[in-house]
């Protein structure tokens, strides 16, 4: 399978092609990709050989000359997990308004010019109620006009082998002389609950305990003085519930290496960690007694595990310059590769998508 990979982070989409591919014994290329934040650039370039590929660097620049689409190579899949900031329920939600909004029309740019067979994007949840609906009536209405039949639903991290809640809107639309499909979250689950693990590729962890390395380096763990703040219930106005050693961690953030509270962001006692998650002091401990203990926060690698890739990943990144606040925020901004996964068996054990 070829495939094209806008917006590419650190290659969620190219990750789960790579490994489905592979499961199902025919090869993969990736023919380019497109990625703007020169760190996420490097964690890509050092994990993936993109010798033989085109690197489209800035996708508003690169579509701006007609000739450099037209000039791309063959390719039967296009991915893309658009810019979602302007439409997350955390944002101001300006959507088409604001200029990360338009990243969905460089997809079109794209489309309308080489006709992939089939294509497959990612968003935040809120895409599908963001301007009360209008956004994505847009969206599946410009995918419509360009010959294609789309399908989206809201799927689940959680429901695919990985530790943590994380819900996103995924969107698959092939040529509409191909016919139509189904394609919901339900039909893609009872899928994956029929694939072999011991013959897949994909990391499988029920719990968070199965990420947490039980050393790390002693700058991963809170200072007495920001414990308190961190373990917070909230302060007037605002009230919520900071618990700790979360089983299903909480949504990873781009902003997580900012340390919001515990309601926010996922903090790991020793306690924890070490009782291989058998103890779980808040259950017992009062926030002063926790603010004591050993409480710390994930590891880069943890967090890239979290969403599905090889811990190696975030190791060999930091070993070519790039530094750990960025390594959270590329972890924060991807696409979880098992759920990519688990869309893409479905796909093409139901000939939705052929190989």
């Amino acid at each position: 399978m070829t495939h094209l990979e806008l917006f590419a982070g650190i290659g969620g989409f190219r990750q789960a092609i790579e490994k489905v591919c592979h499961d199902f014994g025919v090869p993969s290329k990736c023919i380019g990709f497109s990625e703007i934040d020169s760190k996420a650039h490097r964690t890509y370039c050092v994990n993936y050989n993109t010798e033989d590929e085109v690197d489209m660097g800035d996708i508003v620049a690169f579509t701006s000359n007609k000739a450099n689409i037209m000039n791309l190579p063959y390719f039967d899949l296009l991915t893309g997990g658009f810019p979602c900031q302007t439409f997350s329920m955390m944002g101001e939600q300006a959507g088409f308004k604001e200029e990360r909004g338009q990243m969905f029309f460089r997809i079109m740019d794209i489309i309308k010019v080489k006709h992939p067979r089939y294509i497959l994007l990612e968003n935040v949840k809120n895409l599908i109620n963001h301007d009360k609906g209008n956004t994505i009536s847009r969206i599946l209405s410009e995918l419509n006009k360009a010959n294609y039949t789309a399908h989206l639903d809201i799927f689940n991290t959680h429901d695919f082998g990985l530790p943590q809640t994380r819900n996103r809107t995924l969107i698959f639309a092939r040529k509409k002389d191909e016919g139509d499909f189904v394609f919901t979250k339900d039909v893609v689950k009872r899928a994956f609950v029929g694939i072999d693990k011991t013959k897949c590729l994909l990391n499988f962890y029920s719990s968070t305990i199965d990420i947490l390395e039980p050393v790390v380096d002693e700058k991963y763990y809170l200072s007495s003085k920001i414990k308190p703040t961190i373990l917070a219930d909230g302060s007037a106005g605002f009230k919520s519930s900071s618990d700790i050693d979360m089983v299903i961690a909480r949504p990873l953030t781009a902003s997580m290496h900012k340390m919001h509270r515990a309601c926010q962001d996922n903090y790991f006692s020793d306690l924890f960690i070490k009782s291989h998650g058998v103890k779980r002091p808040s259950t017992w401990m009062s926030k002063d007694e926790l603010a004591m203990i050993p409480i710390r926060k994930l590891t880069p690698e943890e967090a890239f595990m979290l969403q599905g890739f090889p811990a190696y990943f975030a190791t060999n990144s930091r070993n070519n310059g790039v530094p750990n606040g960025s390594l959270y925020k590329q972890a924060g901004n991807a696409v979880s590769v098992n759920t990519i996964y688990a869309v893409l068996y479905y796909l093409i054990s139901n000939k939705i998508i052929e190989l």
